[in-house]
């Protein structure tokens, strides 16, 4: 299927409107954003950005949406997201491509993107028929104490543009089902792929009649994410991306009193013991460090390597890093493809100067590529550096695919080296000894939200919460039991008794 058939059967034309209120699109009256591809450096479409009077057009109608959204019944919502899921997966070859055009990864993570959204609408249609809340004993004779959760409002979703449609899903379907509406602020760096979403879902809640609102989108820069973060009609604000962002997200949310749910940077490293199965920690270190060209929150940044196998593994991950194709990434034979931008690339190169002032040592060197095939400008060379774990590099996020390596001599050390970074979202360890994997996995170990044995860091299941601690957020988002965050917890006590005796055996009498 090529390009222009992909945005023929997604509904993409050469100029779009970027604003919705769920079926319903909105002349926009921002400026236009033209969605280059890092691919080949080729205009696909461009994109109205929305202004002021959009914004408030859209958070309007979700407000008067929920109102009678939240009166559907869980599992009635439950299966709006079902035939979502079914669109998807109608979709998902043409919308993993454009992904892979729009975004720069390759097409087997395009299609991946589209599969996880399927994945979260099944989970979400379960979760839909298993809101529980908890009874419990009162104290008081003849009285009955309970919890139930309600719909929380309108969510306002800001998502990045490493996973330009994955992490709406995540929040979206997870939120109608617990009686929420959305509204989404995608990537302005990939607006085509929110748009080609908007109007699957679209066709969906057409069909079902379901009330106008519940799903808006806003495409637009930073402004966007300013006025819902300073919103008090938002009370969810569920923003991705970098420190520096959410940081200030979470300080305009949480002046108003509402709740950021935030996903930030990531520093994930990779503890290699001398028990480990070389053979695989190879694997698993070569996808974490150069899937979607180190452009993952996941991504795998820092290996610490056992003294006893640095050497060997050394050399393996070289001649591993031999074998890697650069290139188009919607050809299938290439391992990655671009960066997203010149910006991007400009990061990558100052982060490899940094490492060298600080006395790092190359080991595969990186730089950009030019020539046939590369005129986009947005390509380089994954790369590794031998480094100590001191250096002030280490501790910062490059969203590129740089690799840092380090030795450690005791269990103790590597975990100690694994958690001297302000970033907290994903960790592995790579050993056969039953005893360094559960001190890793204990309360003494690794210290993210994501702690892994003999898998990488790079790469989630729907099923299990994702988030991180310290500088990534604390946020919680996909499986577990994270939708409480999307509604308000409340406990209810009933007296089915003829008296009213008081908690704690206080006396009141008058």
């Amino acid at each position: 299927m090529n390009m222009k058939k992909v945005l023929s059967t997604l509904g993409i034309e050469k100029m779009n409107e970027g604003v919705a209120t769920g079926t319903k699109w909105l002349k926009s009256g921002g400026e236009k954003i033209d969605s280059f591809s890092p691919v080949d450096g080729k205009l696909i479409a461009s994109v109205t950005a929305a202004d002021q009077k959009n914004y408030e057009a859209v958070v309007t109608q979700a407000q008067k949406s929920f109102e009678e959204w939240r009166m559907y019944p869980a599992p009635k919502r439950g299966e709006i997201v079902r035939q979502v899921g079914d669109a998807l997966r109608k979709y998902k070859d043409p919308l993993g491509r454009l992904v892979s055009y729009e975004m720069g990864k390759s097409l087997q993570e395009g299609w991946g993107e589209v599969q996880e959204m399927i994945d979260i609408a099944d989970f979400a249609v379960g979760l839909s028929r298993q809101l529980y809340g908890l009874t419990m004993h009162s104290e008081r004779p003849l009285h009955r104490m309970y919890e139930q959760w309600h719909p929380l409002g309108v969510v306002g979703i800001i998502s990045a543009v490493n996973f330009p449609v994955a992490v709406w899903s995540w929040n979206a379907f997870i939120a109608w089902v617990c009686g929420d509406t959305c509204v989404w602020k995608p990537s302005e760096k990939t607006p085509l792929t929110a748009i080609a979403c908007q109007k699957i879902v679209a066709d969906v809640l057409k069909a079902n009649g379901v009330p106008e609102g519940i799903n808006g989108l806003i495409v637009g820069g930073r402004e966007v994410g300013e006025w819902m973060s300073h919103d008090e009609r938002i009370p969810l604000v569920s923003a991705t991306g970098s420190t520096r962002m959410g940081k200030a997200v979470g300080a305009a949310v949480g002046a108003r009193l509402g709740r950021p749910l935030l996903e930030l940077g990531g520093n994930n490293a990779i503890i290699i013991s001398e028990h480990a199965d070389l053979n695989i920690a190879m694997r698993a270190a070569v996808f974490g460090a150069v899937g979607t060209a180190g452009q993952r929150c996941t991504t795998t940044r820092r290996l610490i390597i056992h003294e006893k196998v640095y050497d060997a593994f050394k050399k393996k991950l070289v001649a591993a890093y031999k074998q890697l194709s650069i290139g188009d990434p919607l050809d299938e034979n290439n391992h990655v493809g671009p960066l997203i931008d010149k910006a991007a690339v400009e990061n990558y190169l100052n982060a490899i100067k940094a490492v060298k002032k600080e006395g790092g040592k190359q080991v595969v060197a990186g730089g950009m590529l030019e020539g046939e095939g590369y005129e986009s400008g947005c390509y380089v060379k994954p790369c590794v550096y031998e480094v100590t774990p001191d250096m002030e590099i280490v501790k910062h996020e490059t969203f590129a695919p740089i690799l840092y390596i380090m030795k450690y001599n005791s269990i103790e050390e590597a975990i100690a080296i694994q958690n001297n970074v302000p970033q907290g979202l994903s960790s592995s360890i790579m050993t056969l000894n039953m005893r360094e994997a559960e001190l890793f996995l204990s309360h003494k170990g690794s210290d993210c939200g994501i702690a892994n044995v003999n898998i990488g860091t790079s790469g989630a299941e729907i099923g299990g919460a994702f988030g991180g601690e310290k500088e990534t957020g604390g946020g919680r988002e996909s499986g577990s039991d994270s939708w409480k965050a999307y509604m308000r917890r409340q406990t209810n006590t009933t007296n089915w008794s003829d008296q009213l005796p008081l908690a704690q055996g206080i006396k009141f009498h008058v």
